[in-house]
């Protein structure tokens, strides 16, 4: 095993574009705004965590549980598909309980905004081009980009205001509804 710059940087680009986190601020700001408190360290180390454990045991999970990759990855598009259509349509789908103290936040950030379908499919993809090693650290190279965009949710949305926030919050639903329906028809042979 051997670690190579080109290929860590490799995998890196290729996890950030799939992962999206610059893309998913809209919505993680609308969760916080329903929420109150994003758990910014919790939510990026149980969707590392999944991504990790994916890397290593993804296909033999999926298989344990008789659940092929297309089935995971139309269970993820449900979920985008009621958060877009939430953020679109001004519903709340996604209702916090008191009991939650608000860490309810962290299961649609972590799956399957952050380690949805399209990363964990990907990095079972990537092991058959790049070395174990060399995924992991691109995992965490992007786990520190997340952490850090996490962390700037609340200084974002000062930022931007609230008309701002609104129009950001339709345009990304409307573009969450789309990969979802991408999701569907890769997934579903459509």
């Amino acid at each position: 095993m051997t670690l190579s710059l080109k290929d860590i940087l490799s995998v890196t680009l290729i996890l950030f574009s799939i992962i999206d986190i610059i893309g998913s601020v809209p919505i993680v700001i609308d969760l916080r705004r329903k929420m109150g408190h994003i758990q910014s360290e919790k939510a990026t180390l149980v969707a590392g965590g999944i991504m990790i454990l994916f890397l290593f045991f993804g296909e033999a999970l999926l298989g344990l549980f008789g659940v092929d990759v297309a089935s995971f990855a139309v269970a993820g598009a449900i979920i985008l598909l009621l958060m877009g259509m939430e953020m679109i349509l001004g519903i709340e789908l996604f209702k916090s309980e008191p009991t939650e103290s608000n860490t309810s936040a962290i299961i649609p950030i972590a799956f399957p905004l952050l380690a949805g379908a399209g990363t964990m499919t990907t990095i079972i993809s990537l092991k058959s081009t790049y070395e174990t090693a060399n995924i992991l650290v691109g995992i965490i190279v992007n786990l520190i980009i997340v952490y850090i965009v996490l962390k700037s949710c609340g200084w974002i949305q000062k930022k931007i205001g609230p008309g701002g926030l609104s129009i950001l919050r339709k345009v990304f639903g409307i573009i969450l509804l789309a990969i979802a329906i991408k999701l569907f028809k890769e997934n579903l042979g459509l």
